[in-house]
């Protein structure tokens, strides 16, 4: 029997603030010393009022439009009362009825199909604290991460399998960080999602139990964590058994999922607007003056890197992977045709070696563009084009600047790296080449072109590529027209 798999990710986007979501608490404080961020509000001590954080609703808002989301006029925030541990108050701030903001979309492609999920809502939460389990079975809690400001971006259940999955956190990834609303840092847990997993024989209408994975803080895990869950669901109904609703944790370890709880119903959280945090109304003229605060979006700007710039799909992807790269290149394209160049020429230089040697180092972006700018990379290109300079002279002068940040110009003339085109001197290295090989002689009399490439070779090499490769074939066959 063939089956379906039926996909929702609800993904919890820590919002950068300067402040928690409901008091003045720094949100930066990930890494001091374990509750010592905290005061009264974020404690939950009777009498201690929140103060909502308007800079964390407006990125809201700028998220919501940046993903075809309506905006709610009005909505409320509300109390879950479902036990957490690991909150003092021991419910969560959240929305349920009335979230900021309905609707809209993310698209993807797939095997190079388009795809678009719909979202379900966007809306408001709270960070919880931090559990720490110790050795001898108790549990010690740092609230200093109670408060922080989420989001939650709830996806209809509309993705089709666990590829599609992945693909779709990361376009969230990517566009968070981009119009700056997230860090990105999914190894701080700044970014992570809770998987639902359904699986149904085919042709059957209803969806199967949902099954809940939680706290999924990456791409490959992601979809690793869903792969399981829909083999061990199908597994257990050819055994005949049932899938109950049910909460599961993903083991990185083992490569499995773990029951953790039974998945609990919506009316369990006893959801009810929350007393001390009056209805939130939505000014239309200030969510049109928040939409102006929107950059550029990825996908707008792949496509205009596609038409303007001619580079392929695939490269565009790259070009646009963040902000950053994108400013890179964009800036790269505008020195580069002022040196005659292309923005072909661009991007061929930066995804070829310049990203080869940020791999090849772990280095960043930001840290290495002090040195390797984007005049560089336009002042070297220039130099092939014109012919100074040969390609495989031109990638050494590439690393030697990106590691020294000195300029291609100069470091041409200081190392004696510009191109030999002396006829006399080419010549002899050609005679040079013709004597040291009779066997490519006797080829090349025999009528195998093949062998003056082999004798150009030879130059190439002698003079480590500093040879003008044309040069370089005139002055063979010169040479063998000798002998």
């Amino acid at each position: 029997m063939k089956y379906i798999a039926t996909i929702g990710l609800e993904v919890h986007a820590q919002i950068r603030t300067a402040s928690k979501m409901f008091c003045g608490c720094r949100t930066d404080a990930a890494h001091a010393a374990p509750n010592t961020n905290v005061c009264p509000t974020c404690l939950g001590l009777p009498g201690a009022l929140p103060v909502p954080n308007r800079s964390a609703i407006e990125q809201i808002v700028k998220t919501g439009l940046a993903l075809h989301s309506t905006i709610a006029v009005d909505s409320t925030m509300s109390r879950k009362n479902y036990f957490y541990p690991d909150l003092p108050s021991s419910y969560q701030r959240s929305q349920y009825e009335d979230p900021l903001c309905v609707g809209g979309h993310v698209d993807i492609v797939v095997n190079g199909v388009d795809r678009r999920i719909n979202l379900t809502r966007i809306h408001i939460e709270e960070d919880t604290g931090k559990l720490n389990h110790m050795p001898d079975g108790t549990s010690l809690i740092d609230y200093n991460r109670a408060g922080v400001p989420l989001m939650e971006i709830v996806s209809e259940p509309e993705i089709q399998s666990a590829e599609e999955a992945r693909l779709y956190f990361q376009s969230l990834h990517q566009l968070l960080s981009w119009i700056g609303v997230n860090s990105g840092n999914l190894e701080e847990g700044a970014l992570r999602c809770d998987a639902n997993v359904s699986v149904r024989p085919e042709g059957q209408k209803e969806f199967g139990s949902k099954v809940e994975i939680k706290n999924v803080n990456s791409f490959k895990n992601v979809e690793r964590a869903i792969n399981f869950e829909i083999e061990r669901q199908i597994q257990v109904l050819t055994d005949g058994g049932t899938i109950k609703q049910s909460t599961r944790g993903w083991n990185d370890a083992t490569g499995k999922t773990v029951e953790q709880r039974s998945k609990e119903f919506a009316h369990d959280y006893r959801y009810f607007p929350d007393p001390d945090i009056p209805p939130f109304q939505m000014d239309r003229t200030l969510v049109a003056e928040i939409a102006t605060r929107l950059p550029e979006l990825p996908s707008a700007r792949r496509q205009r890197f596609i038409t303007e710039y001619a580079v392929s799909p695939a490269d565009a992807d790259l070009l646009t992977a963040n902000t950053a790269v994108a400013a890179f290149y964009e800036t790269t394209v505008a020195a580069t045709i002022k040196q005659n160049g292309t923005a072909r020429d661009a991007s061929v230089w930066i995804l070829g070696e310049f990203f080869r040697l940020l791999n090849d180092q772990g280095e960043s972006l930001a840290a290495a563009s002090e040195r390797m700018t984007p005049a560089h990379i336009a002042e070297l290109i220039g130099l092939l084009n014109k012919g100074t300079i040969t390609r495989a002279s031109a990638k050494e002068v590439f690393e030697i600047c990106y590691r020294e940040g000195t300029a291609p110009e100069a470091i041409v003339a200081a190392r004696g790296m510009a191109v030999i085109g002396d006829s006399d001197a080419l010549l002899t290295m050609a005679r040079e080449a013709v004597a040291a090989n009779p066997k490519a002689v006797a080829d090349f009399k025999a009528g195998k072109d093949a062998a003056i490439k082999f004798l150009v070779g030879q130059i190439m090499r002698q003079s480590r590529g500093q040879a003008s490769p044309q040069a370089a074939e005139a002055a063979v066959v010169a040479a063998l027209a000798e002998v």
